[in-house]
């Protein structure tokens, strides 16, 4: 199975400054590959202490000039804050740069304060996710840049350097509502599941999607990727404390962010299902809704860990996870113990769990991808 490495760069209750988080985990994003992490990814994000992820690519592009084999995937970038011709040039530069690493992920993003930010329009995020995902994907195998929609024309332009390789197989968006998980089938996409829902309703919008992916495009949809944050220790009290402290600070982070709350979400085109899930917290208290993010993570000792992650992506049929080991506040030396723990007992025993595929593409030891077989 694939696993990946996920660092959010949060700096959370001002403990820490930002020079500092980001030489921390520049520094745990440095040791991933001889760690045995298969890749590396991070989130885009701007103006908050919540994730300070601003330019994905860039990272990245940093990321390739440290490692030989690593791959580099965006958990993701968000297309309504971006030019589509520049999203396309990044993807390709980053590919030439890493020799074909790159992996895609895309999203039209939730919160309020980087559209505000922006001066981005959130009710036109929907419209405005599908066709730059259209054009994106067309220019990327077409080396040509080209649109004529509703909200995006762009004349003809060519990619240079054209794309250094097909990336069919290695493209995945973040999907949590039915329209959406919708339209990633119709656009041919595979999926990020980032653990926001009840696991058996994931279930049934994967076999949904797969139904869907199946029905449009005649082949079976690539195995999802699964997001998870994971404190571990070999003391299991100690693990349980992790997850009341850091785990838990995350979900409060996560709903904070994004203002899961605010019933003001049914007023905005595409937003409704969020409309929805704020009126359930209303109804049931928002630390029990906190309570619930936080359970859907992953904590325990070494073994519980692997036990868990692995009972999901089984129960999930996904190809790859990639796992969070800092956030919430975590100080150093805790994040680093349980990165290093991590990588020491958890990491091997998840790369020996055969889900009979990786990512939906066969990687080759000449840095060209494949389609799965």
């Amino acid at each position: 199975m694939h696993v990946g490495l996920g660092l959010c760069f949060q700096a959370l209750d001002g403990k820490t400054s930002d020079k500092e988080v980001y030489r921390f985990e520049l520094g745990l994003a440095a040791r991933a590959e001889a760690a045995g992490f298969n890749s590396i990814w991070t989130p885009e994000h701007h103006f908050s202490d919540y994730q300070m992820t601003p330019n994905v690519p860039q990272f990245l592009a940093w990321v390739a000039g440290q490692t030989r084999t690593i791959r580099l995937g965006t958990m993701v970038t968000v297309l309504p804050w971006h030019d589509p011709v520049r999203v396309a040039e990044n993807f390709v530069l980053l590919d030439h740069l890493s020799e074909g690493r790159a992996i895609v992920g895309l999203g039209r993003g939730l919160g309020r304060i980087e559209f505000t930010g922006f001066r981005a329009e959130m009710g036109e995020s929907r419209r405005r996710f599908t066709e730059y995902t259209e054009a994106i994907l067309s220019g990327l195998e077409s080396g040509v840049m080209q649109f004529d929609g509703e909200l995006y024309k762009q004349p003809p332009v060519r990619l240079r350097p054209a794309p250094y390789a097909s990336f069919r197989g290695r493209t995945f968006a973040s999907a949590i509502s039915p329209a959406s998980i919708d339209l990633m089938a119709r656009l041919g996409v595979g999926l990020m599941v980032i653990a926001q829902k009840p696991w058996p309703q994931v279930v049934e919008d994967l076999t949904a999607y797969r139904r869907r992916f199946l029905e449009i495009n005649g082949h079976e949809a690539p195995k999802p990727i699964l997001a998870v944050f994971v404190a571990t220790h070999e003391d299991p009290v100690e693990a349980q404390r992790m997850r009341e402290i850091y785990i838990q600070r995350y979900a409060r982070s996560t709903v904070e962010h994004y203002e899961f709350g605010d019933v003001s979400f049914a007023d905005i085109e595409g937003y409704e299902y969020y409309a929805g899930l704020a009126r359930n917290i209303a109804k049931h208290g928002l630390e029990k809704f906190n309570g619930f993010l936080a359970d859907l993570q992953v904590w325990g000792t070494p073994d519980a860990v692997v036990e868990k992650l692995t009972g999901y992506v089984d129960q999930l049929q996904a190809g790859g996870l990639l796992l969070l080991p800092s956030y919430g506040g975590m100080p150093n030396a805790v994040a680093q113990a349980n990165y290093d723990l991590i990588a020491r007992k958890v990491v091997p025993a998840l790369l020996a769990h055969d889900v009979g595929g990786d990512l939906g593409v066969a990687y080759e030891p000449e840095l060209q991808y494949v389609a799965a077989e």
